[in-house]
């Protein structure tokens, strides 16, 4: 029997039982889908979680005031970290930084859709929108004259915005009171990668420059001291050198807390090779299960067909062509199923993408690779026990089988 009579004769055999064919290759759908389903879900996840920390800051390095074991007030207060800190940090780090910025913190209130609610207020200058990657809605980001000069200009929140004019356009040019003084709206901006409330931008939040907001704080202390190094290789040399300029230009005894997103982000990849793992290995235990399904449906099949194979060596067919039959069967089953699963596994991601434009689903050609080979690796396995059980029938005996 030549290998295409063998396909046709296959094909013939699954046409006659349709829904059981079906029935049996589902396991294999369900199975490759899953493959590839859960490498996307994994991939994307991983992206997705791996974005966010990098468009915070992956070259972000952070420094705030820990403590200290100086005993009075006074002390303490010179402790924290000051503008003339941040000065010295970049004049010592020079090109190994983009840019370095403090933050000092204040509240105020404000009324806010009839009634009185506190507004965080960010004292900062013209690097800060650098080194915080925000994203500027209307008009513009401070100048360094705007700093130099103490000008009263105002920056705000999407969200603070949006609460007090209706829209970002509208904000630009209105007036409004702080700590009893007049200020001018030049710019609205939001977070490019929300932080989602963990740092000083909580969303209702107004900006004005740090030489303006000294003006109405009794004690000067930055917190938190931003450096964003030039490229990933030289977060951890910045990292030191920062904590050194700190402790150097203060008492001896002052702690500081100076840290980066490189460990976060290590953790974060670890976490997510892990988990694609583990959901690999549940995928996999679904085309096994499918597998076992093809053999138990096989060895049914050799058992309802015996008179058949009988008749077949009867006429001339070998041993070698009835094998290469029902081996045909298990992996045309097999292949049918993987390749709709694949299909399902493809088409359920790239279906994703019409409903939203904020999150990328990568489809993995590897995942379609190894499913493809996988539903081809189980019809060949699963086949080969019952292909080989019809091939080793005795002729004589299988035309007598009932």
């Amino acid at each position: 029997m030549f290998h295409r009579e063998a396909l046709r004769s296959s094909f013939e055999a699954l046409r006659a039982n349709k829904f059981r064919a079906f029935l049996t290759a589902l396991g294999v759908v369900i199975g490759n889908a899953s493959v590839i389903l859960v490498v996307t879900i994994s991939l994307t996840s991983r992206h997705y979680i791996l974005d966010l920390i990098q468009g915070v800051g992956s070259n972000l390095v952070y420094a705030q005031y820990e403590s200290g074991n100086n005993g009075t007030t006074a002390a303490a207060d010179a402790d924290y970290i000051k503008t003339a800190d941040v000065d010295a940090v970049r004049e010592r780090l020079g090109s190994k930084i983009l840019a370095a910025t403090g933050v000092m913190n204040s509240l105020d209130r404000m009324r806010i859709d009839g009634r009185e609610e506190d507004v965080a207020i960010v004292g900062t200058d013209q690097y800060y929108p650098v080194v915080r990657n925000l994203d500027l809605l209307a008009g513009r980001f401070f100048e360094a004259t705007d700093v130099q000069q103490r000008q009263h200009v105002a920056l705000m929140m999407q969200k603070l915005a949006q609460r007090l004019y209706g829209s970002q356009e509208a904000a630009i040019g209105k007036t409004i009171k702080l700590h009893g003084m007049q200020f001018t709206v030049i710019g609205t901006f939001r977070e490019k990668v929300s932080t989602f409330g963990q740092s000083e931008l909580t969303g209702n939040n107004v900006m004005i420059p740090i030489t303006v907001l000294k003006l109405f704080t009794q004690i000067e202390r930055i917190d938190p001291l931003y450096v964003q190094a030039r490229s990933m290789s030289d977060v951890d040399s910045v990292t030191n050198a920062v904590r050194v300029v700190l402790e150097a230009r203060h008492r001896q005894g002052a702690r500081y807390a100076v840290a980066n997103l490189t460990s976060i982000l290590a953790v974060a990849k670890d976490v997510a090779n892990v988990l694609t793992v583990v959901l690999i290995i549940v995928a996999a235990i679904a085309l096994v299960i499918s597998g076992i399904g093809i053999m138990n449906i096989m060895l049914v099949t050799v058992t309802e067909r015996t008179r058949e194979i009988g008749l077949r060596m009867a006429v001339g067919a070998t041993r070698r062509d009835v094998l290469e039959q029902f081996l045909s069967e298990a992996v045309l089953i097999s292949m049918g199923g993987g390749i709709i699963g694949i299909l399902i596994g493809v088409a359920i991601p790239l279906s994703i993408q019409f409903f939203t434009d904020e999150v990328q689903v990568p489809i993995s050609p590897i995942s379609i690779v190894v499913a493809f080979s996988a539903s081809l690796l189980v019809g060949l396995l699963s086949g080969l026990l019952p292909a080989n059980r019809a091939a080793r029938l005795n002729p004589t005996e299988a035309l007598r089988y009932e």
